[in-house]
């Protein structure tokens, strides 16, 4: 599996775990955009880093995960986290809210 692909498809799990896991996207919603998008942000970074940390521990063929730790697999790696981003953001814009979700959010504008 390329950088990018489990980059996109980190982004979309972190999406759609915020979105659809009870307990967890009543917290979400009550938070603002801003808090929102930084704490998507953050995961996805840290996908990032296990990613190259993986790749740095010798497991990344065995997991098969094709990213390499030197400076071309850092820049693989950048790319793919601003794949991942833009993916994330855009499962989230087309994701149906919850019942929960719509009121929470709802009495937070």
């Amino acid at each position: 599996m390329s950088a990018e692909t489990l980059a996109m498809v980190a982004g979309i799990i972190l999406t759609l775990t915020f979105s659809y896991v009870p307990g967890l996207n009543r917290q979400y919603a009550t938070l603002s955009p801003e808090y929102k998008r930084l704490i998507m942000l953050g995961l996805l970074i840290l996908v990032s880093a296990g990613a190259i940390g993986i790749a740095c521990a010798g497991l990344g063929e065995v997991l098969g995960v094709t990213l390499t730790c030197n400076e071309v697999g850092l820049t693989q790696l950048a790319k793919a986290l601003v794949a991942a981003i833009i993916v994330n953001q855009g499962v989230y814009a087309i994701s149906p809210r919850t019942k929960t979700m719509r009121k929470k959010a709802h009495r937070n504008h």
